[in-house]
């Protein structure tokens, strides 16, 4: 299994759908899209062993997988959809109030690069009602960061990804479905799958402020991104329009059965124990 099928707990959230150990999911045959992005379902500079097949999120992403090439690419939807087929519901009645912010973030071999205060100026200037300000792992270990936002309202992080299989958090999506369950809107300055996310269970999307930028970034991708999906950005986007465009985004019409998706993954009962 490639290591990046862990991230998010995107594995652990597969096993469980399709009746399975969610704990110890079996091995993948194959790569899992674990974030949403404008190629081929893959992380730039992915390790790819050629013929092996990609599970993507959507029909748009499959096109452009074998428009590079990647011939082997199937659409099975996110992970973050079939968590939203098992979980339970939310408690009754459910109340939401608030803005859940997603800072555009970096990683381990990229810094954001910008203004986090002027940010924060102008998220505080739009928003009325109480703010939550997710960070990413990689700015929550930042104890400079992490004080202009606490400065601002409330500070959560949803958990570490994962490398290597080492410290995944396996209920990351869990936690951030939790979260976004408890808000009114979701927002970012970068179109991201955390906006996605939020409009499929039931956020009022938005997309706006100082898109900041990666260090040694592509910029030509950001710009494109803005253009081509120009429903899900402004400070206030139509909701009904903006939610159809990311489901179509996460695969919403292509999520399987746990029969289906359990011989899709290479998970059949002939090859992985199923529980009785």
């Amino acid at each position: 299994m490639h290591h990046a099928n862990h991230f998010y707990g995107h594995a652990h959230v597969l096993a469980e759908y399709c009746g399975l150990d969610p704990e110890h999911p079996p091995r993948i045959e194959g790569y899992v899209q674990h974030g949403w992005n404008v190629l081929d379902g893959l992380g730039i500079g992915t390790p790819y062993l050629p013929g092996k097949p990609i599970f993507v999120w959507s029909e748009q992403t499959r096109r452009r997988a074998w428009s590079m090439g990647r011939r082997q690419a199937t659409v099975i939807g996110a992970p973050f959809l079939y968590l939203l087929r098992f979980a339970p519901p939310p408690p009754e009645p459910a109340t939401r109030a608030g803005t859940i912010w997603y800072p555009f973030h970096g990683w381990e071999s990229q810094q954001v690069k910008g203004s986090h205060a002027r940010l924060i100026d102008e998220i505080r200037a739009t928003e009325t009602g109480p703010l939550t300000f997710c960070l990413y792992w990689n700015e929550y270990r930042n104890d400079r960061v992490r004080a202009e936002y606490e400065k601002a309202g409330r500070v959560v992080c949803h958990g570490y990804r994962g490398f290597m299989w080492q410290d995944t958090d396996t209920r990351f999506l869990h936690n951030q479905l939790d979260e976004l369950r408890a808000h009114q809107r979701v927002a970012s300055n970068r179109l991201s799958s955390a906006v996605m996310y939020g409009a499929a269970a039931g956020c009022e999307p938005a997309v706006y402020g100082d898109p900041m930028h990666l260090e040694r970034e592509d910029r030509s991708t950001a710009e494109r991104i803005r253009r081509q999906w120009p429903e899900l950005h402004g400070k206030h986007p139509d909701p009904a329009e903006a939610r159809r465009s990311a489901l179509a985004e996460l695969g919403d019409d292509y999520l399987a059965s746990p029969a289906e998706l359990r011989t899709m993954l290479g998970w059949a009962p002939d090859r992985v124990a199923v529980p009785a």
